[in-house]
């Protein structure tokens, strides 16, 4: 996709459980990737905060994500939960360095911070942030910076002179949710229950909505989020929004609903691609 006016995608790319969807019954997990991007122009960077990939790893991804495309690589969580972030300049300048095959792809850079990352470590954020010199957004988890409250400001206002966009995640569909699912309690247990705080600090505004299992019980709480895109969008803004499920089995699915009703707010986005889907005789070899 090379035509939208705003970056849309999923956690990952690499779920089998898509194949039910996304991809065709037959793909291989090598051309995931691949497949993912003939439909969605953006990923999360997931992957790079529990493990960092292997140099050959990262060079397939080039071979695999289009010039538009973009990942927004995570710093490795021994970076931005392994203490004090002045001392991660040499860790974080040699994972940039393994990254480099991919190139402009990967923008902006995400910082993940703990939730016992407080105000007092502000200091710590800035000086990472002005060494690193590349586009990046931060999302922060401590309950001060969503107090409204002087400690919410001096964030803010320290991000948007730096030009750094603060992330936001919206949970609150998922927590909206009574369920014995697993997937749903183990989601619930480990996404943080935080308020919203739409930011437009930068030209890139970035959104995660963690949605509940049933797509159309999303609608209530992505309502505000397609008019908020909308209107980014129509201030010349190029958004990013990823959309996960509990256990991101149905995140594809929940992006094709958000972008569908994106377009009745925006006449004239173009459709999504569908991937080919065999029939069952191709899957028999029968052709």
């Amino acid at each position: 996709m090379t035509d939208l006016p705003y970056y849309l995608g999923c956690p990952s790319w690499s779920e089998n459980a898509w194949r039910e969807g996304l991809y065709p019954q037959n793909a291989r997990p090598a051309d995931f990737l691949s497949l993912y991007a003939q439909v969605f122009n953006a990923v999360e960077g997931n992957t790079t905060f529990y493990a960092r990939p292997a140099p050959a790893t990262v060079e397939r991804w080039a071979q695999s994500m289009p010039g538009h495309f973009r990942f927004t690589a995570k710093f490795p969580r021994d970076i931005s939960h392994g203490g004090d972030l002045r001392e991660q300049g040499h860790a974080a300048e040699d994972f940039l360095q393994l990254l480099r095959p991919l190139g402009a792809r990967v923008a902006p850079l995400w910082l993940q911070l703990p939730a016992s990352f407080g105000p007092q470590r502000l200091a710590e954020l800035m000086s990472f942030v002005d060494a690193l010199e590349r586009p990046l957004a931060v999302e922060v988890r401590h309950p001060e910076f969503f107090a409204k409250g002087d400690a919410e400001r001096l964030l803010n206002r320290l991000l948007m002179d730096r030009a750094v966009e603060r992330i936001c995640l919206d949970p609150r569909a998922l927590f909206s949710c009574t369920s014995t699912d697993p997937a749903v309690l183990h989601a619930q247990s480990k996404k943080p229950k935080v308020p919203p705080r739409p930011a437009a600090f930068t030209q890139f505004p970035q959104v995660r909505f963690i949605g509940r299992p049933e797509l159309e019980a999303n609608d209530p709480y992505l309502r505000p989020w397609v008019e908020k895109v909308a209107g980014w969008i129509e201030e010349g803004r190029t958004p990013y929004v990823f959309l996960h499920t509990p256990d991101n089995h149905r995140a594809p699915e929940l992006a094709r609903r958000f972008h569908q009703q994106l377009s009745e707010r925006l006449p004239g986005l173009p459709a999504l691609p569908e991937l080919h889907q065999p029939s069952t005789v191709e899957q028999l070899g029968l052709l």
